[in-house]
């Protein structure tokens, strides 16, 4: 398995994305290509060991920011570690793209100037994989297309079940767009349109769901326009953020409280490994021509290396081939 890493991808580039590829080199076997700054790449190498591991460093003249512009960067930085890294997929010198970097540069890198659409494909989707009601969900989209249509939409839900299906091995998954209300007719004119595709469809639709269904697991694929989807995963980021510092802020509020979460501290840490988005590491943009992950600017060495096997076990599920048959059926 060979993946292609841009290591200059995280908010603390490239420390964490070396220590991630180093981590799946010695965990998994698996080759990877660390794409970037070579300068600062070996200077970062010579902290580690590293004698006998299958990494190869690929330099990149250019260094996509989180700041910059997807409209910018496309063609003004040719030579970004993104660039030359989903080139390395395309032309088959690699089996996946991992990458924590600028989201937004990275779809339209894939989607315009490298990996391109599959045939079929109206608009790539970018999903999210979270943990919930004790398994996992793939929901999509976050934020690649704020304006849908409903054909999009129906697409969505076809890629996103095939990829929890070959590469999360959730056996039969249901689909559910995210609405306002279960009922048949509740949503908006996208989402009832939608919901008529998709019962006139073969997949696993059941119907719409609200976001406390989401929480409970009713359906293991979300779908939902990138501008409800968007606004839906970062009000369930920043609401375990505040739960998980409220909790911390109540156990140091007196002694009882602090003997009591020095006992619960190995439960906590059950929590926290059961919520952590880092233990999955990264997502798919779908839709393009070849595995791309794209994980977190805050992410650490574990989440790289997480995201890296996340890559490869997308490779393995044969998840492209599966999506360009499943786009021909529907």
């Amino acid at each position: 398995m060979r993946i292609a890493l841009d290591v200059m991808g995280t908010d603390q580039c490239p420390t964490p994305d070396i220590a991630g590829a180093i981590l799946a080199a010695k965990t998994y076997g698996y080759k990877i290509y660390m794409v970037g700054d070579q300068q600062k790449i070996e200077q970062e190498l010579k902290q580690h060991t590293i004698a006998g591991l299958p990494l190869e460093v690929v330099p990149a003249a250019d260094t996509i920011l989180p700041t910059d512009k997807p409209s910018a960067v496309g063609k003004g930085k040719p030579q970004s570690s993104m660039h030359i890294g989903m080139n390395l997929v395309k032309d088959g010198e690699a089996d996946a793209f991992v990458t924590m970097g600028n989201t937004g540069a990275a779809h339209a890198i894939a989607t315009l100037f490298t990996l391109k659409r599959i045939e079929g494909v109206k608009r790539p989707a970018l999903s999210g994989i979270f943990p919930v009601a004790g398994n996992y969900i793939v929901m999509l989209d976050l934020g690649a297309n704020a304006d849908s249509k409903p054909d999009w939409l129906l697409q969505f839900g076809l890629m996103g079940s095939i990829y929890a299906s070959n590469a999360l091995n959730l056996a039969s998954p249901r689909i559910g767009l995210l609405s306002n209300g279960e009922e048949e007719g509740k949503g908006n004119q996208l989402i009832r349109d939608a919901d008529q595709l998709y019962r006139q469809s073969t997949l696993n639709y059941v119907g719409n769901v609200e976001p406390k269904e989401v929480m409970h697991g009713k359906a293991e694929v979300i779908v939902a326009d990138g501008f409800l989807g968007n606004i839906f995963v970062k009000t369930f980021e920043s609401s375990v953020t505040l739960l998980v510092q409220t909790i911390r802020e109540e156990i140091k509020a007196d002694l009882p409280s602090m003997l009591g979460g020095l006992m619960l501290k190995p439960a906590f840490g059950r929590v926290r490994k059961r919520t952590d988005t880092f233990e999955v590491g990264g997502a798919p943009l779908l839709g393009v021509n070849g595995v791309v992950i794209i994980g977190h600017g805050r992410s650490n060495a574990v989440a790289v290396k997480n995201a890296i096997h996340q890559a490869a076990i997308a490779v393995e599920g044969r998840v492209i081939d599966t999506i360009r048959q499943g786009l021909r059926e529907i």
